[in-house]
């Protein structure tokens, strides 16, 4: 089916062997540590015109990843040098791929993204990505009853007759949830400029619980210019919910919630587990924000629940002695909050919470209550 021509790091540049197009030359970039972390799956990101846009966008998956700000992808870049108008040929009767653009709609869908399903662990989460025609051609597989792809990321879209309409009618009518991201930039060019402006009117004016959208317009970039500075923004609107609760998501959000922030935090691994199917352990950057709001805000009653919470995540770290202590503390149960201190002796020390810490609050205690 395929065979392998080089490889270079955890990039690696093979053939495939299609009945619809004869052969296409892709290039894979795997996760780091993919081949250790044998039972684990990955988003996939198909990149249109790999021959240009494959480097740029693995870059910035393996730095953003390598961060944590979104999870480690599969990317896979088609290279379509040479091939270029004929596999993004639109019949100007009909507005949908025809001819050499079915034929290479029909290899992407039917032929390279079961390929890559079969070969390397894709998880169920897929992103395409493409620029000028290309970013336009990946709209057509949004038009699928069940999306091909769960995300879209379309940098300077050159669009087909009736895009526009087509698109805007789809994205209203979404039955499960649909990043889309579009971009221009103020010297793009002059008429796919206007083209995607009044397209991104009609899509900020869609109201639909399953539409995630985003629209860049960069001042002073070119239409290649633009890609540079789009995919960033592009992937941290993606995997927004991905990423360590910020300062933001801190002051804007978890400080002004009026229900548990507790919930709040197991709602948002829940949507990470639902949106691109990884199960993600709670950082401990988002224990201590939960834990300061807690304690900011005088409710000290959640501790009890991020302490459960804390066992299942970090069972061998004495962080689930550490909040209960606090609940016990807290709710007037100085006695028990002073065993529970002294009984997380025998746990491992966590993000800066030493053994040593939690012996100082049960003397306090003791020296106190008199115990």
């Amino acid at each position: 089916m395929f065979c392998t021509t080089s490889l270079f790091a955890q990039t690696q540049y093979e053939y495939i062997k299609s009945d619809r197009l004869g052969s296409r030359e892709l290039k894979i970039q795997l996760p780091r540590n993919y081949e250790e972390n044998a039972e684990k799956f990955y988003p996939l990101i198909l990149v249109l015109d790999g021959d240009f846009l494959f480097e740029i966008v693995a870059g910035n998956v393996d730095y953003t990843s390598y961060w944590d700000d979104m999870p480690e992808a599969i990317v896979v870049g088609v290279n379509q040098d040479g091939t270029r108008s004929d596999d993004l040929f639109v019949s100007d009767a009909t507005f949908f791929p025809t001819q050499e653009g079915a034929k290479f709609y029909e290899f992407l869908g039917a032929e390279l993204v079961p390929f890559l399903e079969e070969n390397y662990r894709v998880g169920g989460f897929k992103v395409a990505v493409g620029h000028g025609k290309s970013a336009n051609f990946i709209n057509f597989f949004s038009f699928r009853k069940a999306p091909l792809f769960q995300a879209y990321i379309a940098l300077s879209p050159s669009m087909s007759p009736y895009m526009d309409t087509n698109l805007t009618k789809r994205l209203k009518d979404l039955k499960s949830p649909v990043f889309y991201y579009m971009s221009t930039a103020s010297e793009d060019f002059r008429e796919q400029r206007k083209e995607i402006s009044e397209l991104n009117i009609n899509l900020e004016a869609i109201e639909s619980d399953n539409l995630f959208y985003e629209f860049d317009d960069f001042d002073g970039a070119d239409h290649y210019g633009l890609v540079n500075i789009s995919l960033p923004k592009a992937l941290q609107h993606i995997f927004l919910i991905y990423q360590p609760i910020s300062r933001s998501e801190y002051k804007n959000y978890i400080l002004t919630l009026e229900t548990s922030p507790v919930d709040y935090l197991i709602e948002k691994y829940e949507k990470i587990k639902t949106l691109f199917g990884i199960e993600k352990q709670i950082l401990l950057n988002d224990f201590r924000a939960i834990a300061t709001a807690i304690n900011k805000n005088e409710r000290f009653e959640y501790f009890k629940d991020l302490g459960k919470l804390a066992r299942d995540s970090y069972p061998e770290s004495l962080l689930h002695n550490y909040y209960m202590g606090r609940f016990y503390e807290a709710t007037g149960n100085p006695k028990k909050a002073m065993k529970t201190y002294r009984e997380a002796y025998i746990y491992q020390e966590i993000d800066g919470i030493t053994k040593d810490d939690l012996l100082e609050r049960a003397d306090r205690i003791q020296a106190e209550f008199g115990y």
